[in-house]
């Protein structure tokens, strides 16, 4: 990732290439940070209002104080400016100050988008299921503690994949390492719900809107893999990623293995949404 802009609180602009966490920041030492991903379109930051809520009930959960609504946009206004890029990557983080002393740091910066995504949004992606077992204390904030799901990403590699997705012990679909998870049969989407502890993405929100106005229903709740795998396509959202096919789990094909309608539908009326 190439990171054209950063902005630091108290600092304004800095270099990319500076270091900006001291090593006594529990943000580096314990993982206790939380942070926001979206793209950029047209110069603006796509949803960022849905995104900065998020950010702070996050920030609530791990024990943060609120952060500065206010410094934080100017941190976001900053970076933008100076990247001057039409398409890209924002990324914000919330994370305590140094130890023993009474102050946040919030950083913002703007990247360069994976040069990939087309290539995967036009071929579908291949995924594995990994157990895991969300913690009642964390399931759902959006923290930097992302060390199990970069293991994850790394073990779908091992095993000629792109992605992972996160299953239960009682084998209940969860999440994708960086995505929320969805599947068509007919005119049904389906996904699972937020009871069972996976984020609220911003992009799934959307999403939920949108279908209706694609003409599809979307149902909520606990589903096994198999569901998945006999769906008749399937795709994930995020920020970044936006809607992306799936067209494998575990060696499996789903459907007939290519991207579907309804993935398409979607990623058209969320950039519709997006470059109004």
């Amino acid at each position: 990732m190439t990171v054209l802009a950063l902005a630091v609180s108290g600092r304004g602009l800095v270099d990319p290439d500076e270091p900006v966490i001291h090593a006594d920041n529990e943000a580096f030492m314990r993982g206790r940070a939380v942070f926001e991903t979206t793209r950029v379109y047209a110069g603006r930051p796509f949803l960022l209002a849905e995104h900065l809520d998020r950010l702070a009930r996050s920030a609530e959960r791990v024990g943060l104080a609120p952060p500065d609504r206010a410094s934080i946009e100017a941190l976001v206004t900053q970076a933008l400016e100076e990247a001057a890029a039409e398409e890209a990557v924002l990324r914000i983080y919330a994370a305590p100050g140094r130890t023993g002393v009474d102050s946040q740091l919030a950083l913002a910066f703007v990247a360069e988008l994976p040069p990939d995504l087309e290539e995967l949004r036009a071929r579908g992606l291949r995924l594995i299921s990994v157990e895991f077992r969300p913690a009642s204390l964390i399931g759902g904030v959006k923290s930097t503690s992302y060390a199990l799901n970069m293991m994850a990403v790394d073990e779908a590699r091992a095993r000629d994949a792109d992605d992972a997705i996160f299953v239960t012990e009682d084998e209940a679909v969860l999440e994708a390492t960086t995505s929320n998870v969805w599947w068509r049969r007919d005119q049904t989407l389906f996904t699972p719900a937020l009871d069972l502890g996976i984020l609220a993405g911003v992009t799934r929100d959307l999403l939920l809107q949108l279908a209706a106005d694609e003409g599809f229903d979307v149902v909520q709740g606990a589903f096994a893999p198999a569901e998945l795998v006999g769906a008749e396509e399937a795709f994930t959202s995020s920020a970044v990623r936006e809607v992306m096919p799936v067209v494998m789990l575990d060696g499996s094909p789903i459907g007939d293995g290519r991207p579907g309608p309804a993935a398409h539908a979607l990623q058209s009326a969320l950039r519709d949404v997006a470059c109004r």
